[in-house]
């Protein structure tokens, strides 16, 4: 394995291979604050030059962190299909870049090959490519997913109504609900952060969720994102629950600072298939971002990319029916400005894609980031340009529970108006037969909530 390069007239020398992963990241604070970011731009170009080159093999040898300290490790290797990947291992990074992006390759194909690839072949290949090819890349990529409505495809893109509350009040979140459902938005899911992890609190919420949801006739899932445990004991105690949520990282220690294992994991998506209300296969919701394993001193020196592209890694394995990376939340440390977070959002729904995973992204930021409203809906075309399956629905798109800025109800309409593109089917026809959509435009009496309340 080559791990130097002559360019611009100058030597370049890299230490090991997740040095020459580290470097040829395009530039992150992240990176930066770990000690292992390229210092010059020169050098990231000629870490991506010896990233071409290496062959998908030696990732397969040396995983980012050490097959017999990691569960994520492992369950990422036992995934893989040894037949696909022996058909494959000799390519260079570069020549499955070419092979991902040329317009002979379809969907069907890279289904196929995706099998055979881990998360660490997919995160070097992924720094590889301009943003461009990230959305030429991801959009070629079809993922579908049923939980009770059926998420992905052409030509679709949902949203997660997020009616967050600064106190949990039902009344409160209904009325958030009910204004967001009148603008269209609550296909991909009906989901609070709940300031109150308690299992009453939460079956609390969820049962209002389940009384509306019903009453209408809603056709989407319901969810409280509390801690998997505090979900997986209310619905032992009868809570009405689609989906199951729970925050991952992308190494054991990552996931154990979450207060989670494989194993918790597993119980909850077989308790999710047993007991949820979501008629299902698919009852899992995972929420990522880059950087979270650094927060916790948990990346073992490797970059934050790769370290995101390992959480898909591990959803995979419960087969969810929704991934998002909350790709702006951890703040400038990690991702300084809107050129970064732009860069993360297109970085992670590819990888996501690649992996399999029905992907959507929170299009974020916070108040102290070096970004703005217009960086974000400049983000959130591309990423619909791309084939993103969902985005957040927050009120006015400012969330005053998380204290964050992301997509609002008005930006979701706008997105599929202005990409011709549409909700789920099930949900379309339900806002259609309330008179709220028709035609793919909102109709005079969309934004009305009042209506619910009558």
């Amino acid at each position: 394995m080559r791990l130097s390069t002559r360019l611009f007239g100058q030597e370049y020398h890299f230490k090991s291979l997740y040095d020459v992963m580290a470097k040829a990241n395009e530039e992150k604070s992240g990176d930066h604050l770990a000690g292992i970011a390229a210092t010059t731009t020169k050098e990231r170009i000629a870490a991506k030059e010896v990233l071409s080159n290496i062959k998908l093999k030696e990732f397969y040898e040396n995983p980012a962190v050490p097959y017999d300290e990691d569960e994520v490790t492992r369950i990422i290797m036992d995934g893989l299909n040894l037949k696909i990947y022996e058909e494959i291992k000799e390519w260079t990074v570069g020549e499955l870049r070419e092979w991902l992006l040329k317009t002979e390759t379809q969907d069907r194909e890279i289904q196929w090959i995706r099998r055979g690839l881990t998360s660490e072949m997919i995160s070097a290949v992924t720094k590889l490519m301009s943003n461009l090819d990230l959305i030429h890349g991801a959009k070629k990529i079809i993922v579908k997913a049923h939980c009770n409505t059926t998420i992905g495809g052409t030509g679709v893109l949902a949203a997660r109504l997020q009616p967050n509350h600064t106190t949990d009040d039902p009344d409160g979140i209904m009325i958030s609900l009910f204004e967001g459902l009148s603008y269209g938005v609550g296909d991909a899911v009906i989901g609070l952060n709940p300031v109150d992890d308690t299992v009453d609190s939460v079956i609390r919420v969820l049962n209002r969720f389940d009384e509306i949801k019903r009453k209408f006739e809603i056709p989407t899932q319901i969810c409280v994102l509390a801690h998997v445990t505090t979900q997986m004991e209310a619905i032992k105690k009868g809570a009405p629950t689609d989906l199951i949520f729970q925050s991952i990282a992308g190494s054991q220690k990552g996931n154990e600072a979450f207060g989670i294992s494989g194993e918790m994991i597993q119980e909850a998506y077989e308790l999710g298939l047993t007991h949820g209300t979501g008629a299902g296969p698919n009852v899992m919701y995972f929420e990522t971002g880059q950087g979270s394993e650094l927060s916790s001193d948990a990346h073992h020196g490797i970059d934050q990319l790769t370290m995101e592209a390992r959480c898909y890694g591990f959803a995979k394995k419960y087969c969810p029916f929704i991934v998002n990376t909350v790709v702006g939340f951890i703040g400038p440390e990690y991702l300084y400005d809107s050129k970064q977070v732009t860069r993360a959002g297109l970085e992670d729904h590819f990888m996501g894609k690649l992996h399999g995973l029905p992907m959507g992204v929170d299009v974020c930021y916070t108040n102290h980031m070096k970004a703005d409203q217009n960086d974000l809906e400049s983000l959130a075309v591309q990423l619909t340009a791309a084939g993103c399956n969902y985005f957040m629905g927050v009120p006015a798109g400012d969330d005053i529970m998380l204290n964050y800025q992301s997509t609002g109800y008005h930006d979701i309409q706008t997105l599929r108006e202005t990409l011709n593109v549409k909700p789920i089917k099930e949900f379309e026809e339900w806002l259609e037969k309330h008179e709220i959509r028709k035609n793919g435009k909102l109709t005079e009496k969309a934004g009305d909530p009042s209506r619910f309340l009558k």
